[in-house]
């Protein structure tokens, strides 16, 4: 059964492997992922490399080569253990290939390593994840209406996410949140999102780090009565955020959610019975005395 349940759940989420792996960001870094394993293994190319074998077949890794590539996955391992969407796993893969297939050009060839690595940084520079453009109840906030859009009504819950346009980890959980999202929301539990990579100002009034060594970002904010409840990841006294996984269960249990959510619907049903005794005054006494004479 162990084994059944990332099979099943991988299974479920073929189809949207496959439109990730289809978007343009996601076939260039398979390729680049691929490019020192294409160059050893392809005919013709691979017959020109130096190599350390014993049996000098050129075509074929050596042992510090297979080390590498050991090493590296083991690293992916360890680093997707933490992972939260199938972005950030492949994301991973994708990264620490790269490192690796610098690390093995250059020790191949230092022309080569250059040539790769320059391809890298042209890459980092122009091409940028997609960005999540699924279904939300999410609403943008700017530097000008976060303040006035949280005091406004103290009865209303807010989850504020912090975020940055750039970091690798806010695009990630962006699905995450916008399922939350769809799922809790209503009249007296909002969610909320604030880019403080464009508003620094909103960075510095409620002390999220924007640095690019930042491990606050993504950072959620409860809000009650316009005041900050609670907040995770937690800073410590020196400043330095606590390791917390963006998993939608460990938010729904932070965070309280399904109570939150039940107190909120109480909420909105208070509401529109006020809104349908507008619509109907009460009938005044002396009117409601004649009508009972006749």
């Amino acid at each position: 059964m162990a084994l059944l349940t990332p099979l099943f759940a991988f299974l479920y989420h073929l189809p949207q492997v496959y439109k990730w792996l289809l978007k343009p960001y996601y076939v260039a870094s398979l390729f680049m992922s691929v490019a020192f394993l294409a160059v050893r293994k392809t005919p013709g190319i691979c017959d020109r490399l130096a190599t350390q074998r014993e049996d000098g077949n050129s075509c074929d890794f050596d042992w510090r080569e297979v080390e590498i590539l050991m090493f590296l996955s083991a690293i992916v391992m360890m680093k997707n253990r933490r992972a939260i969407t199938v972005e950030q796993h492949v994301g991973n893969i994708i990264l620490f290939s790269k490192v690796a297939n610098v690390i093995l050009f250059f020790r191949l060839d230092i022309r080569m390593g250059l040539l790769y690595l320059t391809l890298c940084i042209v890459f980092l520079m122009t091409c940028k994840p997609p960005l999540y453009m699924g279904p939300e109840y999410i609403k943008y906030f700017s530097d000008k209406t976060i303040d006035d859009e949280l005091a406004r009504d103290g009865r209303v819950t807010w989850i504020v996410e912090f975020f940055a346009n750039w970091s690798p980890e806010c695009q990630s959980f962006a699905s995450v949140y916008a399922d939350l999202s769809l799922k809790y929301n209503c009249a007296g539990l909002k969610f909320g999102k604030v880019d403080i990579g464009r508003y620094g100002e909103v960075s510095k009034k409620y002390k999220v780090s924007a640095s690019p060594l930042s491990k606050q970002l993504p950072s959620l904010v409860l809000f009650q009565g316009g005041k900050e409840v609670m907040r995770r990841p937690q800073v410590d006294k020196k400043g330095r955020a606590v390791s917390w996984s963006f998993t939608e269960e460990n938010i729904i249990r932070e965070f309280n959610l399904n109570e939150l959510y039940q107190k909120s619907k109480k909420l909105s049903k208070t509401r529109g019975d006020k809104v349908s005794q507008s619509q109907f005054p009460p009938v005044p006494e002396e009117e409601e005395n004649l009508k009972m004479r006749h």
